[in-house]
């Protein structure tokens, strides 16, 4: 059978972008027909975690139909299509592959358990119907055979993993983008509608830019923000001494949430970074970009190294601190931003309200809910897993690992002092007053440590601990 008469399937799932592809573009040097797919998992959308938050919240939902549309869109002007499914990928290809009579799945691998479940569940069914899987890469700034060592022998800490890469492994080119016009189908294929929020269980919103910056899903909107943060605000020259902060679009790149979703490769920025580095400035700043972009990787070759470990208690060390408290009362203060601690309540509300958080912030609410409220670290990995506009599992339980002790960070006991970490990067307190408005006649001097104003002293400023503003969860000498 030659090459035009075959016809394969690609299966999108964290790569919803056309760039750098690499499963795409093995599709089409395979096949002469191509049934590209994106499937809804109810399992995904509309289950929940082990701990009872949803999987995925509205404001990671939003942007994965955001990035659907767009995809869609620019497949259909490569006289193309992108065809919806809702219900389980296993079961959905594999009926699809039989009414089509393809030849193979192609899709980019997955390294996490519930989806490696799937892409065997698929693999096993394809087989009996004499029909296979092709996987390729589609995350990782390296390629895994270009590595020193094989992923069962990743380096333990991110310091070895970089030393051992850095100067060593070449980043291979982006894949181009396909650019001729797809072959029309000889089969009917139904398009399927792409679900709106309502659908998976969530209540339409309008996206703004509250925090200053207004997220929008989708492969051109990720292109579009490369261009923005190097070439059109030369924002990356400053990027190391801007990263940590709080407020406002530019502080950050913004690229977590494509890249989570794959509407961006980390290969496209690596190359727009070189390409910056030879015509403007190349500084400590541009290789901070790449110092965080081998974290990405990190996090994932550690994730396929120590399998579910990443989602356990005891971490990648395999300790069982055995100091976990499982409050709700107090977590729930926690995730509301409800604690009585400005820093610390200004993040959560960010977070509730947009599906972000700086850097910084994640760090510090984290090291808060482990080290100071003492409370099980997968209650707070599983609400960012919900919550988070930019969640990939490997990079969010790998974090949260970090910050409990119980992961990749050589130095122990890693502690944030709360207040200190305010004065130092919320020095203005114009962070804290744009999340938490009832504090905004509060004078900085006194606004990260509230809770130790004489109360008598609070009502010059219109305010009542209990009644205004929470009282504490902890102490006002808990950081003395």
């Amino acid at each position: 059978m030659n090459k035009d008469s075959r016809k394969a399937i690609v299966w999108f799932r964290n790569d919803l972008r056309l760039h750098d592809n690499e499963a795409l573009l093995d599709a089409i040097q395979s096949a002469g027909e191509i049934i590209p797919v994106y499937i809804f998992d109810p399992r995904v959308f509309m289950g929940n975690t082990k701990l009872g938050f949803a999987k995925t919240g509205k404001f990671r939902a939003k942007f994965i139909i955001e990035s659907i549309i767009d995809l869609k869109s620019r497949l259909q002007n490569l006289g193309s299509d992108l065809y919806i499914r809702i219900g389980k990928p296993e079961e959905e290809l594999l009926k699809l592959a039989r009414e089509v009579k393809s030849s193979w799945v192609f899709c980019n691998r997955e390294r996490t358990q519930e989806e490696v479940n799937v892409q065997d569940s698929l693999e096993n069914s394809l087989w009996a119907i004499g029909q296979e899987i092709r996987y390729s890469r589609g995350k990782m700034l390296f390629y895994t055979a270009d590595l020193p060592f094989p992923v069962t022998h990743t380096p333990d800490t991110f310091t070895q993993f970089r030393k051992e890469v850095e100067k060593y492994i070449p980043v291979r080119e982006p894949l181009s983008e396909p650019t001729e016009r797809f072959n029309k189908l000889s089969v009917v294929v139904e398009y399927g509608i792409v679900p709106s929020l309502n659908d998976l269980g969530h209540e339409e919103f309008e996206t703004n830019d509250k925090g200053g910056f207004a997220w929008k899903g989708g492969e051109t909107e990720a292109l579009r923000q490369l261009k923005y943060y190097l070439w059109d605000k030369d924002l990356i020259a400053d990027y190391k001494e801007t990263r940590n902060g709080l407020l406002g679009r530019d502080f950050s790149s913004k690229f977590s949430p494509w890249l989570a979703q794959g509407c961006l490769s980390p290969k496209m920025i690596y190359a727009e970074l070189k390409k910056y580095e030879t015509e403007r400035t190349k500084n400590k700043s541009t290789y901070w970009m790449f110092f965080e972009l081998m974290w990405r990787d990190f996090f994932r070759l550690t994730g396929k190294k120590f399998g579910n470990a990443i989602f356990q208690i005891e971490g990648t060390k395999g300790e069982d601190k055995n100091e976990y408290e499982h409050d709700r009362d107090l977590f729930d203060k926690w995730a509301s931003g409800n604690t009585g601690i400005p820093f610390i309540d200004a993040n959560m509300r960010e977070l509730n309200e947009t599906g972000f958080m700086s850097n910084r912030g994640r760090q510090n609410v984290a090291s808060f809910l482990v080290k100071d409220l003492k409370l099980n670290w997968l209650l707070g990995a599983e609400y960012f897993e919900s919550l988070l506009i930019d969640y990939d599992p490997c990079s969010n339980y790998g974090n949260w690992n970090y910050i409990a002790g119980v992961g990749a960070d050589p130095r122990e006991d890693r502690y944030f002092n709360i207040l200190s970490q305010a004065k130092r990067y919320d020095s203005d307190g114009a962070y804290v007053k744009y999340w938490l408005p009832e504090l905004k006649e509060v004078p900085c001097a006194e606004l990260h440590a509230i809770y130790k104003v004489d109360p008598s002293d609070l009502t010059k400023y219109k305010l009542k601990l209990g009644k205004d503003y929470p009282e504490p969860v902890l102490s006002s000498g808990h950081w003395n």
